[in-house]
Order: C-alpha cells, then sequence, then structure tokens
C-alpha cells in the first residue's frame, strides 16, 4: 500500500511538473485536429409530448487559434458531425426500435476566454449544414434501413445554433467538452411530414495542436 500511494504521488507531481513547463501558447497562431463523440437527443418547443432518447455518434475535425492578445481569441472549427435520436415502443403487440442518424458539416465560431494556458473558456455561434440522414427501424424478424440525401424533401438543411463550452490543454494535447443547441427547427417551411424537432447536444473530443 505504501509502494503504491509513493507512485500515485509520484505520477501525480509529474504530471504537475508537465502542465506548470508546458508551452503557453495563449498569443500563438494554432492549427489542431481533433476526434471524439457526441450524446445527442431532439427536443420540440410546441410539443411536451414529443419524447425521445439520446444516441452516441462520431465527431471529429479542425480548428484554428486565433489569438486577439494574450487573454482572448477566436477560434474556428470545421467539423464533420453526427446526431440524432433513438426511440423504442410496441406496434402491433411487437417490440420496436428506431434510431436516425443524421450526419452535419459544422462551422462553429468560438470566441475564446484564457485565464490560464491550461484552461480555456469557449463560446459563439455555429452554423451547420444537413449531409444526410439515416433511418434504421428494428421490430421481431422485421428490419429496414433508409439513407436520405434530401434532394426533394423539404428539410431544413442549414441550420444556426450555439455551442459553450471548455478546452483543457496540456502541451500539445487539448481535451474539449462541449454543449450545444438549435436555434432552428429542422422543418424548412412546414410542409414536411418527418417530425419537427431542434438538436441537442453534449461533445467530448481529444485534439492535438500543431
Amino acid at each position: 500500500m505504501k509502494k503504491v500511494t509513493i507512485m500515485l504521488m509520484a505520477s501525480i507531481s509529474l504530471f504537475g511538473m508537465k502542465v506548470n513547463a508546458q508551452e503557453d501558447y495563449r498569443e500563438n497562431f494554432k492549427f489542431g485536429l481533433k476526434a471524439g463523440g457526441n450524446f445527442s437527443n431532439v427536443w420540440d418547443d410546441r410539443d411536451d409530448s414529443f419524447e425521445a432518447d439520446g444516441k452516441v455518434g462520431f465527431a471529429g475535425g479542425a480548428f484554428f487559434h486565433i489569438p486577439i492578445g494574450k487573454y482572448l481569441g477566436v477560434q474556428p472549427e470545421v467539423l464533420f458531425s453526427q446526431k440524432g435520436f433513438r426511440g423504442s415502443g410496441v406496434l402491433l403487440g411487437e417490440s420496436y426500435d428506431f434510431r436516425r442518424t443524421t450526419n452535419f458539416l459544422e462551422f462553429p465560431i468560438l470566441f475564446t476566454i484564457k485565464p490560464t494556458s491550461v484552461f480555456t473558456i469557449v463560446v459563439g455561434p455555429q452554423y451547420a449544414f444537413l449531409l444526410s440522414q439515416q433511418d434504421d427501424f428494428r421490430s421481431g424478424p422485421f428490419t429496414s434501413s433508409e439513407f436520405r440525401d434530401f434532394e426533394n424533401d423539404n428539410i431544413r438543411k442549414n441550420t444556426l445554433g450555439a455551442v459553450v463550452g471548455f478546452d483543457v490543454n496540456v502541451n500539445h494535447f487539448v481535451v474539449s467538452p462541449r454543449a450545444g443547441w438549435d436555434f432552428q427547427a429542422n422543418h424548412g417551411d412546414g410542409s414536411s411530414s418527418t417530425p419537427r424537432y431542434k438538436n441537442q447536444w453534449l461533445q467530448l473530443t481529444l485534439g492535438y495542436r500543431f
């Protein structure tokens, strides 16, 4: 037990030394890549009875750190982001499971507040473009999958939203928790037969700065 305690204390001390010795990038332009995942769901602000379960999807892309002095900056990002939701229930005596995966190309423009070289607060608007959607339905022995690119359907492809979160910076690595939500519903002019909803999501990625 004593040896384990000594090893743990030594590891904490070593990590602390690395953090203290890391590069202070706050006044430097940086480019980075990151990858991780979303936990997403949907909501309808006009219908309280609309319920869905969250699902996990991939998120990843590139980001740029543009300093405005030491304590402020702008961080534009370009991400491929999978969102969607799950639903389940009973239909004609058979249980069913429904999964919708929506693939977006996202462009967050985040304003950064950098009180220390280790911790960065980010907040800002986001533009998202809907690339495609896949619906998977399973009930007993019956399974179906439909892929749609919305060329002829009245679904909103261009959506505005907001993102807030922070970055934890350790040398070239950055851990980035985020939360985001759409301002606009997925319907275009409202004539589509698909359910109306807005996306909301939690995101966690690991990145590397060059």
